[in-house]
């Protein structure tokens, strides 16, 4: 375990352990992606680092110049979390513009497309690969589109906390999990600071989009090109993690419960056996699957 530092709240008189980024991680340079030249991708979660980054399965941040992207394809027993930094998207339910998001639950399985809003335009798509509680893994398929218009806010000196889903401060998303998960966006003039409240049992990471932060009681710097990891507090109650921006920062906090429970994975499908992955093959080629209904 991670060194940790303690402090008190004054209104609970608890302890609250103070985090900080036991591990920064560069990321590689944009490389080519599936969709050919115009699609290049930096992998920030693999698939097999999922006992370390769990309850995260991957993390893709795609770039797109003008090309379509993720025509109809399956997916099932897992969430995706998609959230358009740049450009804007479609979907078989809608659209999503710059900064909006989509949770989508495959669970049971669904069937989905996705593509540029503008073929001749350019995006950058971050997409999230989430696990489902065993007791859910299959629960029906649904979506919640996520406009960044309504997303709440906190405000502090110098600092905004757009949510995704979760709590900072006072603030509240309503976003429905079957994760607990913790995602937001954090935008700070330089030399301002925030403390965000945590569970002390959640797993998390910052994301670095624009400017320098500096991340936990001993400051550690995170930049744009990396991925920050928490440490793992050995005691499970509250915590807290202080962000400060050397300069004007935004950066992306995901954190959430980890679920303990093993993988099996297949393509587009998760399972808890492997005998779960050949049935939900089969029901996508019996063709038992369709788009996801809005939740």
């Amino acid at each position: 375990m991670a060194n940790t530092s303690n402090r008190y709240s004054s209104t609970h008189q608890q302890q609250v352990v103070e985090r900080r980024l036991e591990r920064v991680i560069d990321l590689p340079a944009p490389m080519p992606g599936q969709f050919g030249p115009a699609h290049t991708v930096v992998p920030v979660i693999s698939q097999e680092d999922y006992a370390l980054s769990d309850p995260f399965i991957l993390f893709m941040d795609d770039r797109l110049d003008g090309k379509p992207i993720g025509g109809p394809h399956p997916h099932a027993g897992f969430e995706t979390v998609t959230l358009v930094l740049k450009g804007g998207m479609v979907h078989d339910g809608g659209r999503l513009g710059e900064r909006d998001a989509q949770w989508m639950t495959a669970g049971s399985g669904v069937v989905h497309g996705e593509g540029l809003e503008n073929a001749a335009g350019q995006a950058r798509i971050l997409q999230l690969w989430l696990t489902l509680p065993k007791a859910q893994r299959w629960a029906p398929a649904s979506f919640q589109d996520i406009p960044y218009s309504g997303l709440p806010v906190r405000r502090e000196a110098g600092v905004e906390v757009r949510l995704y889903s979760g709590s900072s401060g006072g603030v509240r998303s309503e976003t429905k999990n079957y994760v607990p998960v913790t995602l937001a966006e954090f935008l700070l003039e330089p030399g301002a600071s925030i403390e965000q409240d945590l569970p002390g049992s959640y797993n998390g990471f910052f994301y670095a989009l624009e400017g320098e932060l500096a991340v936990g009681p001993d400051e550690r710097v995170l930049r744009p090109g990396q991925v920050g990891w928490l440490d793992r507090p050995e005691s499970a109650g509250d915590s807290s993690i202080r962000i400060t921006g050397t300069t004007r920062v935004r950066a992306l906090l995901y954190a959430g419960q980890p679920q303990g429970e093993p993988l099996v994975s297949y393509g587009p499908f998760i399972g808890d056996t492997q005998a779960d992955i050949l049935r939900v093959m089969g029901e996508y080629r019996s063709g038992r699957y369709g788009p996801p209904p809005r939740r």
